[in-house]
């Protein structure tokens, strides 16, 4: 497995601790992060993907919930909604990385994390996002 999607893998879980725990960023990225065996550089990229999503993580879920047609935000998946902001955070933060591969990460992080219909909703929700992106 190529590092970049370890540390993916690695943000979905902080996000998730942080969100169920309320833990303080700072003693997730301790805990999880600087004890992860990644290379130096890819435990970079996760600190960083992590930190911002949690600081944005209400701007991100705004840009989601106007794309969830017919699904009230508090009713999308915790792990789901986690995935969701890894990706869009990356369309927005981090131009270096190509939607496309942000997007299958994406998919990918859901079909092991979530349901296979869950799979679907991501990238109905993150293709929504990216097209609307485009156009602003």
């Amino acid at each position: 497995m190529g590092q970049r999607k370890r540390a993916r893998e690695l943000v979905l879980k902080c996000l998730y601790a942080h969100d169920s725990t309320g833990e303080s960023v700072d003693s997730i990225c301790e805990a999880l992060i600087g004890t992860a065996e990644l290379a130096e550089d890819s435990q970079r990229f996760a600190e960083q993907l992590f930190r911002k999503v949690a600081e944005g993580a209400q701007q991100l879920d705004e840009k989601i919930a106007a794309f969830s047609q017919n699904w009230d935000i508090e009713r999308v998946a915790m792990v789901d909604l986690c995935i969701l902001r890894i990706a869009i955070c990356e369309f927005t933060s981090f131009p270096d990385i190509p939607v496309k591969v942000s997007i299958n990460e994406a998919v990918e992080l859901a079909k092991k994390y979530s349901t296979q219909q869950s799979s679907r909703f991501v990238n109905g929700i993150l293709d929504a996002v990216y097209k609307s992106l485009e156009h602003d």
